[in-house]
């Protein structure tokens, strides 16, 4: 959230978030710290997101208004008593929990806690549809009714038709809907990591990462495209969120394209590409990745450590592609002189770096994803404060607890809905066949169960969050694929990776439209120069779902060979899509040979990148003839046509 929007919310919000962002993030460390082993009061799990709820629902009707826009004037009563609503309903719920438990409310309850039920059902669709608009409420709407709808369906699809009054109380008192898998997330991993990811902008961690990637890149070919992608790499990976990286990034990043040459168009699709991919890459990604580590049951560090090496692979392919079509265009960097000093640079911002080790550190070797990002926060804050030049006045720590005040409550909305989705298939039993009639559909072919899942992931990741998206396909495809033989954690990463599509391809393509008002350019041409840069994205999934090695799940000797592949193919890739590789130059001189070599250049490397695996109907031995002989034809007919051309 901008400073600007900051500045216009009513006072009365305002202190309202800041208060409750400190009691939720107070909340959060009683819970994940044990500290209740000292006071002799353990929450149950219920207990504790029905206290998250208590804090952060009403701050959602407090905060954002129910039209459009953020909270200006004074809140409305019936704002008021939507809070007060959500506020009774989740202390009934705190009040009951060892009742609900003991006498099975999930399944049967008094009639009064079905009236309650139902309450909070409204609430949590109306908060829902603030935070997330319109289109992810419609799709949690129909979702959460859908129980009651199931035995109409077809055979093959249907369910079993449950009266409101059970979904209702199923909603709210099971583990699988409002305290299902997203709250679970929210609450035992996502809170921690926001506060750090906020922390880190607000002590000027974005300026030290842009200065940095300036002062190392800046001056080289195509540097501030270069400088576009170090800087929303790492700010993506603090602030979950494209849009607000392209915000964040984009008005320094984008002038500076334009300063040697680039467009305005190809300057906002490199931005719109880069801030993308940030939110794929560790060790900060996107709350996604937390659901994910949830669903999977393992270790959030196990997460980042997977996607190391596709997010690599993403921005090695976006570096590549930027510095082809610089030397094709001879674009040069910024004058030296115009860039921060790397010495300089280094000196006033040194902690961040140290503070990111420190949080690796702890994810990685210390296996502490839960409390990591709080000991990392209280680091970074307490260096922050022993610094004169960056130290916190009064005034900047308010604003810091209302920033996480803000994002905690958008947050909850989206989460509740979400659970809504999972607690209906879970209701109507849809979630245990719904994998088989997928495989039913698709013939048991892994392959074409593969695009199926990557084109409704796009599809689903265009009308609502990714991380809605994500659920719905790790419910109802990600078991047909794993029943199927595939790695566990490389089908929930291809689910991941598809989602995040629909920011980068039209006619939706958000981070696009975001890029292309800072740059002034066209959206739609922005969008489409986008999905050009950012193509590799579409190949990556697949080679590491079709090869798990890519996400370091083989031995030693198959990652190595898997990474080797897909970097000489994505080399391959990117100069035929560039129109430029070193020591052929620009293949656009070719004359007539010009389309037919960079096709070969592109086919070649997607077969040198391509794994092999028994789900695609090609042997290893055929993989290795092909790309051989298109890459030998394509440098042959390159060399033949330099040495024939007149001089």
């Amino acid at each position: 959230m901008s400073e600007e929007q900051e500045s216009i919310r009513h006072p009365v919000a305002g202190s309202l978030l800041r208060i409750t962002a400190v009691a939720t993030a107070a909340l959060a460390i009683y819970q994940i710290f044990n500290l209740g082993a000292y006071t002799g009061f353990t929450m149950l799990t219920s207990q504790y997101i029905y206290g998250l709820l208590a804090m952060m629902l009403p701050m959602v009707f407090v905060a954002i208004p129910a039209g459009r826009g953020r909270r200006v004037d004074p809140t409305p009563w019936y704002d008021w008593l939507l809070g007060l609503a959500s506020i009774a309903c989740c202390v009934f719920f705190i009040v009951h929990s060892n009742e609900a438990v003991d006498e099975g409310w999930e399944y049967m309850a008094p009639q009064h806690v079905v009236y309650i039920s139902l309450l909070t059902w409204a609430i949590a669709l109306e908060a829902t549809r603030r935070c997330g608009g319109w289109p992810i409420f419609v799709v949690v709407f129909a979702a959460s009714l859908f129980p009651m709808l199931a035995g109409y369906l077809p055979d093959s699809f249907a369910g079993i038709s449950t009266p409101i009054d059970l979904v209702a109380i199923y909603h709210t008192n099971s583990d699988e809907s409002l305290l299902g898998i997203p709250s679970q997330a929210f609450a035992n991993l996502v809170i921690g990591f926001l506060l750090f990811g906020i922390a880190l902008q607000r002590t000027g961690g974005g300026k030290f990462f842009i200065d940095l990637a300036f002062a190392l890149l800046g001056k080289v070919r195509g540097g501030p495209a270069k400088v576009s992608i170090f800087s929303s790499g790492l700010m993506g990976s603090m602030s979950g969120s494209v849009v607000t990286n392209v915000l964040t990034t984009g008005p320094l990043s984008i002038p500076a394209m334009r300063k040697v040459g680039f467009s305005k168009t190809y300057a906002a699709g490199v931005e719109t590409c880069a801030s993308t991919g940030g939110v794929l890459m560790p060790p900060v990604m996107g709350a996604t990745a937390f659901v994910m580590a949830t669903f999977l049951d393992i270790p959030y560090g196990e997460i980042a450590l997977a996607a190391a090496i596709p997010s690599a692979l993403y921005f090695f392919g976006l570096f590549i592609q930027i510095d082809f079509y610089s030397a094709r265009n001879r674009l040069k960097g910024l004058p030296a002189i115009d860039l921060p000093k790397i010495k300089q640079t280094m000196k006033e911002g040194w902690h961040y770096i140290f503070v990111f080790g420190f949080l690796i550190w702890m994810l990685l070797f210390m296996k502490q994803e839960a409390i990591a990002p709080f000991y990392a926060t209280a680091l970074l804050l307490v260096i922050n404060q022993l610094r004169k030049h960056s130290r916190w006045q009064w005034k900047d720590f308010k604003e810091f607890a209302e920033a996480c005040g803000a994002l905690f409550a958008e947050l909850t909305g989206l989460m509740a809905g979400v659970g809504l989705i999972m607690g209906a298939l879970a209701v109507s039993g849809m979630s245990g066949t719904i994998a088989n009639d997928l495989l039913f559909i698709a013939g048991g072919d892994m392959l074409v169960l593969l695009i199926m899942g990557a084109l409704t992931s796009f599809i689903l990741g265009i009308g609502m969050p990714v991380t809605a998206a994500y659920i719905f396909l790790a419910i109802a495809l990600a078991p047909a694929l794993i029943n199927g033989g595939m790695n566990p954690m490389a089908v929930h990463m291809f689910i991941l990776y598809w989602g995040m599509l629909s920011f980068i391809t039209p006619p939706v393509a958000i981070g696009a439209f975001a890029a292309a008002s800072v740059a002034g350019s066209s959206p739609m041409k922005t969008s489409f120069v986008s999905m050009q840069m950012g193509s590799i994205i579409y190949f990556i999934p697949f080679f590491f779902v079709l090869e798990p090695a890519l996400l370091l799940q083989g031995s030693a000797l198959e990652i190595i060979v898997a990474i080797t592949c897909a970097v000489g193919g994505i080399i391959l890739i990117a100069g035929g899509l560039q129109g430029y590789l070193p020591k052929l130059g620009d293949l656009s001189e070719r004359g007539l040979l010009h389309w037919p070599l960079r096709a070969l250049f592109v086919i070649g490397g997607l077969f040198l990148a391509m794994p092999y695996n028994p789900y695609v109907p090609i042997t290893e031995t055929m993989l290795f003839v092909l790309s051989f002989g298109l890459i030998a034809a394509a440098i042959g007919l390159t060399w033949v046509h330099r040495r024939l051309a007149p001089a």
